[in-house]
């Protein structure tokens, strides 16, 4: 198979190609964890906040997976991009064993670690039993998860992003369904309540594995995974980790905020976690798709990299940032005109959905510059420069925010904390341009 066309094919029809698919996919996935949501709402508030509480830990192992995959892929596109097959095969059969390595490990010690992670924001003995209950489940899919991420970068690194999307547009599907016969038991299934939508959530990435496995050996691709290419290339390895590190950061980080967050308003009320919880199921119908346009680029600013096409990657860089700031300008009008609507899908307590209402409202001012910063960060990570790209996401997620959170709160009480999400924004965007300007100003960048 040749991926030549990366570099060959005018450059907005070969980017909406490669970011269409993903797009519907992330849109699919954003439909789906608010859909999930919203059944888990059902259940009771508890359980809602239960499911807050989870979610940084779950997205923790999110961001490992996909982490990891993003050093995965930048390896192989590089490689590709310099006619090195050879290493690309290296890079995908060393990036698949650590993957299914950092799987066994997450199982094991989120397992372990929930019950005393959970009792550190609540005693609500309700929410504690269905948090657990939760995540006890879900987490055994974890080895899933990265096998999974594994084959999606490497579909991606050859410009198969069909693949990709349907993979992913499957589990979410998949998951959609089973979540109200497995919650509520309908029809011939179980009431199984908490554990219902953390079994659907885990056979949903199983059907996704699965048809990943039959894509690779009924349609092959130029890069293989094979035990021939398990041999010891410690340089590599390296590499891996040098770019999948930074980019298990990147995402990692919210995980840090939320809980700190969580930590923070949990002493002022309990519907201000629940507030936290239901924004970050919303912002996914946002990110996500921003994401898949991101997911869209790094392969083709990796392969052109590789290629010495440093003009090429510029322009790719350029529209991507107006593609993202469509969706960003579109989803602050949204959540401005429609707060209330959108956060009373999870709840029906009237102070909750002041609060949310008002959070919304004050957060997505920032949404549109935010496309700087997401921007230049997945840029950079095509680029190989993982150090750059977790500066922005440690400016974003950690140095600003969290010290602008804590001031804010302590003087001028918890509603005023969400006023830190702009703020961050406009700051850490300043930064992300700067930083994204000089990498491609930079001798080296240069192949």
């Amino acid at each position: 198979m040749n991926e030549d066309f990366m570099k060959e094919k005018p450059i907005l029809p070969l980017l909406t190609t490669m970011a269409l698919p993903m797009v519907i996919s992330m849109l699919v996935n954003s439909l789906y964890n608010i859909i999930d949501s919203l059944f888990v709402a059902k259940i009771s508030e508890d359980a809602m906040t239960a499911l807050s509480l989870v979610y940084p830990v779950q997205n923790f192992i999110n961001a490992v997976a996909i982490g990891f995959g993003v050093g995965i892929n930048a390896l192989i596109s590089f490689h590709l991009g310099a006619k090195e097959g050879e290493k690309a095969n290296i890079a995908a059969t060393h990036g698949f064993f650590f993957s299914i390595l950092h799987g066994v490990i997450l199982t094991i010690g989120s397992i372990a670690l929930i019950p005393t992670f959970l009792s550190r924001f609540t005693t609500d003995s309700n929410v504690l039993k269905s948090g657990v209950e939760y995540a006890n489940i879900v987490f055994v899919f974890s080895i899933i998860i990265m096998m999974n991420l594994t084959f999606e970068k490497v579909f991606q690194s050859v410009g198969r992003m069909n693949v990709s999307m349907i993979g992913l547009m499957l589990g979410c599907i998949a998951n959609i369904i089973l979540d109200p016969l497995l919650i509520f038991g309908i029809g011939f299934f179980p009431k199984m309540g908490m554990r219902g939508a953390a079994l659907a959530t885990g056979i949903g990435q199983l059907l996704t594995l699965i048809f990943y496995l039959f894509a690779y050996f009924l349609h092959p691709i130029s890069v293989r995974i094979s035990r021939k290419y398990l041999i010891r290339d410690k340089h590599l390895d390296l590499k891996l980790y040098g770019i999948g590190i930074p980019a298990i950061l990147n995402l990692a980080l919210p995980s840090l905020l939320i809980s700190f967050l969580n930590g923070l308003l949990a002493a002022y009320d309990q519907c201000y976690v629940v507030v936290v919880g239901i924004y970050y199921k919303l912002q996914t119908f946002l990110y996500l798709p921003a994401n898949g346009i991101i997911q869209g680029m790094r392969p083709l600013v990796g392969f052109n990299y590789g290629a010495g096409e440093i003009k090429r990657v510029k322009k790719i860089y350029h529209l991507t940032l107006c593609m993202n700031g469509v969706i960003m300008l579109l989803g602050m009008i949204i959540c401005f005109t429609a707060s209330p609507y959108l956060i009373g899908m999870f709840t029906d307590n009237a102070s909750t959905i002041s609060v949310g209402s008002n959070a919304l409202r004050i957060i997505c001012c920032g949404f549109l510059i935010s496309t700087v910063s997401i921007t230049a960060s997945g840029a950079l990570e095509g680029l190989s420069k993982g150090g750059q790209s977790l500066i922005i996401s440690l400016l974003r997620y950690i140095l600003f925010i969290i010290p602008l959170a804590f001031v804010l709160c302590k003087a001028f009480g918890p509603q005023c904390v969400f006023h830190a999400f702009w703020i961050t924004e406009i700051l850490t965007a300043a930064i992300a341009a700067l930083l994204m300007k000089s990498s491609l100003r930079l001798p080296g960048t240069q192949a």
